[in-house]
């Protein structure tokens, strides 16, 4: 069975004072009932990796070159990021295909490095406010997956998070009907590209506008393995409940 997963991005915020939450939501959630992974700036994975018990917490970073190592200033390896002890990598993000023009073809490449560097990719995909208002959301899904995700694709290395671009800091959410038809084609493409096997054990997260309101709603929805936070992971507060109801729907299943 699928290891339900609970991952923060903090994008660009944080620093040291805010690595004391780690300390937190390990004692809030010592159970281990799900997998919890933060994500906080390059700059705090050192010393994230350090305050954090990798058994309750594990530490990633939110971007990696596709090249382990060379003259390429302001970029950080998938073997760096293991050296500083993470255990994983955000790919593909839409702030990253957006702002700095990543292509899906960047994305996997990126991916390639992360597995062999044996972090855990978390590849991104999603479709903009106007891709879905012209009903294209599955297309461009579908293209995403086929050029994103490598072939060294496990259940083990890769978790995929669907993130509507435009659900992402907005307060907008898709109706469960909507999230369950993209999780649903997400499992059905990567059963059918990679058997079942893998099909089946690979993780698939929700991530846009996700909070304690709205998270047990979500993770009842079919092929609904957890969730790719944003805002709220920088609370324990705010990050806390969404980890509960993810606990709750564990239980449950």
């Amino acid at each position: 069975m699928r290891r339900k997963l609970a991952a923060g991005n903090w994008k660009m915020n944080g620093d040291r004072s805010t690595l004391g939450m780690l300390e937190a939501l390990a004692r809030a959630h010592s159970g281990g009932a799900v997998d919890i992974m933060i994500c906080p700036p390059f700059t705090l994975i050192d010393a994230a990796a350090a305050l954090s018990d990798a058994a309750l917490i594990t530490i990633g970073g939110q971007d990696c070159h596709s090249e382990s190592a060379g003259a390429h200033t302001g970029d950080i390896s998938a073997d760096m990021l293991r050296a500083a002890g993470a255990g994983a990598v955000i790919l593909g993000h839409s702030e990253r295909r957006g702002d700095h023009g990543e292509t899906s073809d960047d994305v996997r490449a990126k991916a390639r490095a992360a597995h062999e560097a044996g972090l855990i990719a978390i590849i991104c995909v999603g479709e903009s406010l106007a891709e879905r208002e012209a009903q294209n959301t599955l297309d461009i899904i579908g293209g995403q997956l086929s050029s994103s995700v490598p072939d060294t694709a496990t259940g083990e290395n890769t978790v995929i998070a669907y993130e509507p671009c435009w659900a992402i800091g907005t307060g907008l959410t898709p109706t469960t009907d909507q999230i369950g038809e993209v999780h649903d084609f997400i499992r059905t493409r990567i059963e059918r590209r990679f058997g079942a096997g893998v099909g089946r054990s690979v993780r698939l997260l929700y991530g846009g506008s996700v909070k304690g309101a709205n998270a047990a709603e979500i993770f009842a929805v079919s092929n609904v393995d957890g969730a790719l936070v944003g805002g709220a992971s920088l609370s324990v507060d705010d990050f806390s409940p969404i980890i509960s109801a993810l606990e709750a729907q564990s239980s449950a299943s």
